[in-house]
């Protein structure tokens, strides 16, 4: 069974001005946990509110980022927000129509 492919890359968290999304939204992909961890600080830094989004087999990870985001922002009042879970449908290389899970947590300040 091969594994699904996204059709828009959500994959990375480049710098948010190279990317037509929101600017406050960390997507979860394949890089270090801590990458993560960093750029969803950095963001909280800027913006009163930040959402991860993540799917698939990044599910997982994008609850470890929001988790030790907290640990370290406990201090400065930073909580988790909504969690929205869902899924989307893609289209495989093969042609075949798959859903896939998603998950947005969203870390705002109280």
């Amino acid at each position: 069974m091969s594994e699904a492919q996204p059709s828009t890359p959500q994959n990375s968290s480049a710098p948010q001005g190279s990317r037509d999304g929101p600017h406050d939204t960390i997507y979860i992909g394949k890089k270090p946990l801590m990458a993560y961890v960093t750029s969803t600080l950095i963001q909280l830094a800027n913006q009163p509110k930040v959402t991860i989004k993540a799917r698939g087999l990044s599910i997982g990870r994008a609850v470890d980022v929001s988790q030790i985001t907290i640990k370290r922002m406990e201090s400065a009042g930073y909580k988790i927000g909504d969690v929205r879970i869902g899924s989307e449908t893609v289209k495989s290389e093969d042609g075949r129509t798959r859903n896939v899970s998603t998950i947005e947590i969203e870390i705002r300040k109280d």
